[in-house]
């Protein structure tokens, strides 16, 4: 478990996004967000833009992000976010959407994520939240390392964001069955183990790629209502308005959403610092695998820190994709 001082900021679980961003200019901050047409990645991509950001929203349905995009321009004097088609779990427009990129890249914020309320498969059988969470955001990540790069020269760091969830404390990896191809399916165990993928990728992505000022942190958004819960099953609804009755979490605005993703964008804490995981603007605390939810709904997991886990997911991963 961790022992060192954890990295801490002012901002706290009421802050917002806006809040963060107070008083910082990113003229010149190229910034792509996945998922940015609805929910926390909307008001992310809003926050990035009206700091000055140039955005893209990199997302599945052009025609919603037209509209945000549109809506973001009328709120900040006619910045408009570029959008670009992007569906992680369709391998050849994450390849399309990587091959067009041209130029530095400072901020991947990967925001998107997918929710099943049953067992759901890819073209390649593939189940459908591990690859989108996990595989897409890897495959997208690993095609922009040369912009982040080229970025991180440019303005003396490129930063990752990768958004995971309480949920990570379910589930580590099973790396016997990824896909459950043996094991019984439970979206919720599932939709965990996607989510812990997302902070051993923070984990190994820095290892790896600090040398080239690539950093990046992972971060817990805490309890926010979006889109995101609309396959829930009724269990799963059920297990949500427990976890609430019993205080493990509180709901966010979006606005609050967001704040956390926007203080491992640009706060200088996390400047040149990164495999660490935020909750609540701050990194959290490690807690043991077999540690109970209701009692440290702030912390996280071991698992999910893992580096011997985060290597051998990287493999894995870059093996399935074969970059």
């Amino acid at each position: 478990m961790t022992t060192r001082k954890l990295i801490s900021t002012p901002f706290t679980s009421s802050s917002t996004a806006a809040e963060v961003l107070r008083g910082v200019d990113l003229t010149g901050v190229r910034a792509i967000v996945t998922g940015g047409s609805s929910g926390i990645g909307t008001e992310t991509a809003h926050a990035l833009t009206s700091a000055g950001a140039e955005v893209t929203l990199a997302v599945r349905n052009t025609t919603a992000g037209d509209a945000v995009a549109e809506t973001i321009s009328k709120s900040t004097g006619g910045i408009r976010p570029q959008v670009v088609r992007l569906d992680l779990a369709d391998r050849p427009t994450v390849t399309r959407f990587v091959d067009a990129w041209n130029g530095p890249l400072h901020l991947l914020i990967n925001n998107a994520g997918v929710v099943t309320a049953g067992l759901e498969r890819t073209r390649e059988g593939w189940e459908l939240q591990f690859a989108t969470n996990h595989l897409g955001h890897f495959a997208l990540a690993t095609g922009l390392h040369d912009a982040l790069a080229l970025g991180a020269t440019d303005r003396d760091g490129a930063r990752i964001v990768s958004v995971s969830s309480t949920a990570h404390m379910r589930s580590g990896i099973d790396f016997d069955d990824l896909h459950f191809e043996r094991r019984n399916y439970d979206p919720q165990i599932a939709y965990a183990q996607s989510k812990t993928a997302n902070s051993l990728f923070a984990v190994e992505a820095t290892r790896l790629w600090a040398s080239d000022g690539i950093v990046t942190n992972t971060v817990n958004p805490g309890g926010v209502a979006t889109g995101l819960q609309r396959n829930f099953t009724a269990q799963q609804k059920a297990s949500l308005d427990a976890a609430e009755a019993a205080g493990i979490f509180t709901y966010k605005t979006v606005e609050q959403g967001a704040a956390t993703s926007i203080v491992a964008a640009v706060a200088p804490e996390f400047a040149h610092s990164g495999g660490h995981y935020l909750d609540d603007s701050q990194e959290a605390y490690t807690v043991p695998d077999d540690a109970d939810l209701a009692r440290h709904p702030h912390g996280v997991k071991e698992w999910a820190l893992d580096p011997a886990a985060a290597k051998r997911l990287w493999t894995v991963s870059a093996d399935l994709l074969r970059v």
